[in-house]
């Protein structure tokens, strides 16, 4: 009988790697985690268990995980937001699950981080350590694995940012330049979490999963230029550390509109500390070492989507970014310049007043938009409706003022270039 794992924080980037390797291990998968649509999204050939597990309560836990033989715990954030709490997701949800789990047969596996302790200079690394600890005082058979910097197939989060870092156009923008960075393949990784719940390493082991050298975060970009296939940079730009701060207090703001942007100050602070770890603790465990960043990379070869990707990458915030302040101003336009904005239609027939509420919708519709597309839960309707609303100005434009589509400075023609850019936006918008 196959063993039932549960693997919390599916969907993300390390839990379905996890996913896919047990499954091809032989183990029966199942996923946890908030969304079931993107659960089945990232995994439709398994069943999930649908939960907020930074909410989910002891007596919860206890009938998910009823059937569970090992649990792998690959859930985490990096920063506080409007989506993110980092004390429930990090700690308090390993106080319920191992009270829920107390007196079990079962492996606990937790994917930490390298670095985690309770004196580190973020909150994330403090959080990650408090769970752990909480872990290591309970009486389950555990294993804490600790990656350092994650490198796969797929890109979220810090190697997103780190694709676009390296694929940016004309210079090399040096941010802690000097930081030292190990990494390590996700396919190491997913084969230590595999290797774990089948019980071939010792119970109760604490180990870093990391190649055995280290890069400094200028020569990390290189590497992953060169693997982009994109010529050498010519120019080389140091970013002054206020101009840093300021960038990492503006990526907390929009954290507080639910974007988890990878520019946040937690992931700053992390880069100018560096990223590293002691790669013997896993090798002690009888287990091979950790392929290079030369390996990992040569192991996954770049194709078009990657070059695609990471020069697209940093557009879906810039075009947030114009179409807000098209759509706002324009809202704000129509209401300052109101009777100049009315006359267009009563000119043409339109009675007055009519033409003054068609005028006041539109510019509150407008500023509507503008503001929705800043907040994440609301970005995808907010750009279908700044397409909708669009394609009805031009349409009821032929029937009230057709002549405006041959005005010379063509204010009808320039909607089509925003509806583009809107279905541009919505087509780049998924996280994962």
């Amino acid at each position: 009988m196959k063993k039932k794992v549960y693997v919390l924080g599916g969907y993300g980037l390390i839990g379905s790697a996890c996913i896919q390797k047990l499954i091809v291990a032989g183990f029966d998968v199942i996923g946890v985690g908030r969304s079931l649509q993107k659960g089945m999204s990232s995994n439709n050939r398994i069943n999930w268990r649908i939960t907020d597990i930074s909410k989910t309560s002891v007596a919860e836990w206890s009938e998910i995980l009823t059937d569970a033989d090992v649990v792998v715990n690959a859930a985490g954030a990096l920063q506080e937001s409007a989506r993110d709490n980092l004390e429930a997701i990090h700690v308090t949800l390993l106080e319920n699950i191992t009270e829920a789990l107390n007196g079990r047969d079962l492996t606990f596996i937790q994917i930490s981080a390298a670095g985690a302790n309770e004196q580190a200079s973020t909150e994330f690394m403090r959080s990650k350590a408090r769970g752990d600890k909480t872990l290591m005082d309970s009486q389950l058979d555990w294993h804490i694995l600790r990656p350092t910097l994650v490198i796969s197939r797929q890109a979220y989060g810090g190697t997103a940012i780190l694709r676009a870092a390296a694929a940016f156009p004309f210079a090399n923008i040096k941010i802690f330049a000097d930081s030292q960075i190990q990494t390590v393949s996700i396919d190491d990784v997913t084969n230590a979490v595999a290797k774990a719940a089948n019980g071939l390493i010792p119970k109760r082991t604490v180990a870093d999963l990391t190649e055995e050298n280290s890069q400094s975060f200028d020569e990390l970009k290189r590497h992953f230029r060169d693997w982009l296939g994109l010529p050498a940079w010519r120019i080389n730009i140091v970013v002054p550390q206020c101009a840093i701060a300021l960038l990492g207090k503006f990526a907390d703001l929009t954290g507080l509109f639910g974007w988890r942007s990878p520019l946040r100050t937690n992931a700053l602070q992390a880069l100018k500390d560096g990223i590293k770890g002691d790669a013997y603790s896993w090798q002690k465990t009888e287990s091979l070492a950790c392929r290079s960043l030369n390996e990992t990379l040569d192991s996954m070869p770049a194709t078009i989507q990657e070059r695609w990707f990471s020069k697209l990458y940093l557009m879906l915030p810039l075009a947030i970014c114009f179409l807000s302040i098209f759509w706002l101003s324009s809202g704000i336009i129509g209401i300052y310049a109101l009777s100049d904005a009315q006359q267009i239609l009563t000119n043409r027939g339109m009675p007055a007043e009519l033409s003054k509420l068609l005028v006041l919708a539109g510019s509150i519709a407008d500023i509507g938009l503008g503001a929705a597309i800043l907040i994440r839960r609301f970005s995808r309707v907010a750009c279908l409706g700044m397409i909708t609303i669009s394609i009805g100005y031009l349409l009821s434009s032929l029937a009230t003022a057709p002549d405006l589509w041959l005005d010379p400075l063509g204010p009808l023609i320039k909607v089509i270039p925003s509806i583009v850019l809107t279905l541009f936006t919505l087509a780049i918008l998924d996280e994962r």
